[in-house]
């Protein structure tokens, strides 16, 4: 569904709406978010980004929540990962939104390159890339993203404090 409500074609990646009699039948104890999860036409909002291909299979690519504002577009930061896993000097990886105007620029330059030439303009690592020796996850594997953004934010905070 795009952000004006309306189907997109396949292949366009787009906001996950389902409707069916198996689909959602509320929140337990918490009509209200059942209410905020549907659309008026019964249209159960999944909170995720995906598309579907041309047999009608449909592919999940990240959370909306997750998703990384840039220049307009939303970057979906499991298909960054997914790329630069690719990169035979990275073990593990996560990408997160970090707005650092200062730091703007600061790379890993030789993954920035290669990562570079391999995503279109949009995709690209703008904010710069930061080593840290464990990617945090929780018990069933996931990223702890909400932890690297907190530490992004702290390390930006130092640095200010420190000018």
């Amino acid at each position: 569904m795009s952000s004006d409500e309306k189907a997109v074609p396949v292949g366009q990646t787009d906001k996950l709406w389902l409707k069916g009699p198996n689909v959602f039948l509320g929140y337990l104890n918490n009509p209200a978010g059942a209410k905020n999860a549907l659309t008026e036409d019964s249209y159960f909002r999944a909170g995720d980004v995906g598309h579907k291909d041309k047999n009608g299979d449909f592919y999940i690519t990240d959370r909306i929540k997750e998703l990384i504002k840039y220049k307009g577009f939303q970057v979906a930061p499991a298909e960054l990962e997914g790329l630069l896993h690719g990169h035979h000097d990275i073990d593990d990886v996560a990408v997160i939104g970090v707005y650092d105007k200062a730091r703007a620029r600061e790379t890993g330059t030789s993954i920035i390159q290669w990562f570079s030439a391999r995503v279109a303009a949009h995709r690209r690592l703008g904010g710069g890339v930061r080593f840290v020796d464990v990617v945090p996850k929780n018990a069933a594997g996931k990223i702890l993203r909400r932890t690297l953004v907190d530490k992004a934010k702290q390390e930006a905070e130092t640095i200010q404090s420190k000018l």
